[in-house]
């Protein structure tokens, strides 16, 4: 900050050039971070209007940022078109070192202001039913210990592009298909056969999974394409085709479904904890077991996650049941 001239003072030409220069070094300074954070966001969105929209900023104006930028380094970064916008070769070089420092300067102050003062905004991916129903009851201690930290939820029943989305970190069910990205076990969720008494009354209880082939069965957002649900009995492993009139995309339309007496439905524990303990759904086959489908933290490939993203994922790895 510049050092203030007292009243009294005699005038201090020296002074007031010095004060101006190091105004104009913070300036710049503060312009080159600026430029960086709004290319690094156009790259991951690859929109200079997605990037905009974020920053509160014009498209102009962030469009101008970036030809500033590189114009001072004297290098093309972006290649325009009236379709896309993506990084030259030069640009995805700047791009990986612009996010690794913005990356350096959040964890620098995150260990600046210590382990228990987290700030700023955590951009978090997540189903919505598992949103709704295990993750947010679970968020407010979190938030009460770090009053200084938003959490942008973003929730979707697919996976996000994490990149282009700018997503610190997700919450994924299932095994995960991209191979680049870094992953941690959260926990473990318990699937089980459910259904509606009315279903049960008016189509009778299965009382083995060979039975099913005579029911209609809910197909849920986890096997939509499988060829049939798996059980074990003891040793014995039983994989029976299932067939149904009614797909559904999401795991709150399942349950919805299931509760309506559309169907038998194959879900996770999580997904129907409520309706089982109020009597609307009711486990079917208890004396089968299904495999369980395990709850991931997952970060985007190529960077150390987050300190922010780290402690939310050590806090739900301890919050989170160790059975779903």
């Amino acid at each position: 900050m510049p050092i203030a001239q007292s009243k009294d003072a005699p005038f201090d030409r020296k002074r007031v050039f010095i004060d101006a220069g190091y105004d104009l070094y913070a300036g710049c300074m503060s312009d080159r971070l600026q430029q960086l954070t709004l290319f690094v966001r156009t790259v991951e969105a690859g929109s200079f209007s997605k990037a905009a929209q974020e920053f509160g900023l014009s498209q102009p104006s962030v469009s101008r940022n970036i030809a500033e930028l590189e114009e001072r380094i004297g290098v093309k970064l972006l290649l325009r078109t009236t379709r896309k916008l993506m990084p030259t070769d030069a640009g995805r070089v700047f791009f990986k070192q612009a996010k690794d420092i913005l990356s350096g300067l959040d964890e620098a102050e995150s260990a600046a202001r210590g382990a228990d003062s987290l700030s700023g905004v955590l951009r978090l991916a997540l189903p919505v039913a598992f949103g709704t129903r295990e993750i947010a009851p679970l968020l407010r201690p979190f938030l009460e210990r770090h009053p200084a930290l938003t959490i942008d939820m973003l929730m979707a029943d697919r996976f996000e592009d994490l990149v282009a989305e700018g997503v610190d970190m997700a919450l994924r069910l299932g095994r995960q298909p991209d191979s680049s990205f870094v992953a941690r076990r959260l926990a473990s969720a318990r699937r089980l056969i459910v259904a509606s008494p009315d279903y049960l009354a008016r189509h009778g209880t299965p009382t083995t999974p060979a039975e099913l082939a005579q029911h209609d069965c809910l197909r849920g957002p986890s096997d939509p394409h499988a060829e049939g649900w798996s059980f074990k009995h003891g040793d014995t492993v039983t994989s029976v085709a299932v067939n149904g009139r009614v797909r559904v995309s999401s795991a709150s339309g399942l349950i919805a479904c299931a509760v309506e007496g559309l169907g038998l439905a194959l879900v996770s524990l999580w997904m129907c904890r409520t309706e089982l303990a109020a009597g609307s759904l009711m486990p079917v086959l208890s004396n089968y077991t299904l495999n369980p489908v395990d709850a991931y933290a997952v970060f985007p490939g190529g960077h150390q996650p987050s300190h922010k993203a780290r402690a939310l994922t050590e806090y739900l790895a301890n919050a989170l049941r160790s059975e779903l």
